[in-house]
């Protein structure tokens, strides 16, 4: 069992940096093949797809992880179950959205898994490397007048909170353009999964807080998630290396 743990999280053997960059740049493609054949509009006039898109999900999660590095592949396996954990909250739990049907589908947590995965490798190119100081302006630019404009002529309150807490992340984590790659890469997944009704948000968050379906701010819950999923993958990486130090010894 521990060589099998090894050999997926902590040796990069199989990482290739040409393929993982594939998967990235074929996510919205994907995002738009999986999630038209989970549509209301794919059910109501072939079938319900819905099995279709949880195995799609799945195998192209399973490529992604196997061709990433092990830093990377901690992050996807770890954010398959905590993102599942936020799907019970949000929205059974706090009933912020609903999905077509009334279970939440297979494919969410690996689909989030992508979705983080994809936002991850383009911040960690060599072009965002050398174009860092003025990507932190245009993105904060960018997110501040895509709140402010959503919150004022959709009325999006949500999003104006969320908005504000997203901005508040970004300055605890010294403004890192990871969280605004990943942000970009949930507004894409949101308004694809809106637009084909695979998931919809409610009118107004607890019955009170208006909110447009999608909500932009939804970017918030991402970046926030980000915090907790580090945390536990670098205790892990932490927790391996001293047992690697206790073995030697």
């Amino acid at each position: 069992m521990d060589a099998v743990v090894n050999t997926l999280f902590f040796i990069d053997e199989k990482y290739n940096i040409r393929k993982q960059m594939v998967f990235a740049v074929c996510f919205p493609l994907f995002t738009i093949l999986a999630l038209g054949i989970d549509s209301v509009y794919f059910n109501d006039h072939y079938f319900d797809g819905r099995q279709i898109t949880n195995l799609l999900v799945v195998i192209y999660y399973s490529f992604f992880f196997w061709f990433s590095d092990s830093y990377l592949r901690k992050l996807m396996f770890v954010m398959v179950f905590l993102s599942y954990i936020g799907e019970l909250i949000f929205c059974p739990l706090l009933g912020m959205y609903n999905y077509r049907t009334e279970a939440i589908p297979l494919y969410v947590p690996f689909g989030h898994a992508i979705v983080y995965a994809s936002g991850y490798v383009f911040a960690h190119t060599e072009w965002a490397f050398k174009n860092d100081n003025q990507l932190r302006k245009y993105f904060a630019a960018g997110f501040a007048v895509l709140f402010l404009l959503v919150g004022i002529f959709l009325k999006d309150v949500f999003t104006l909170i969320l908005g504000t807490l997203f901005f508040w992340v970004l300055k605890r984590k010294k403004w890192q353009n990871l969280y605004c790659f990943i942000a970009i890469c949930v507004i894409f997944i949101e308004l694809t999964g809106t637009f084909f009704q695979c998931w919809k948000w409610v009118p107004k968050i607890f019955g009170l807080i208006p909110v447009a379906n999608p909500p932009m701010g939804a970017v918030f819950v991402y970046a926030g998630g980000d915090v907790l999923l580090s945390k536990i993958v670098d205790y892990w990486k932490r927790k391996q290396q001293v047992s690697n130090i206790e073995i030697l010894k």
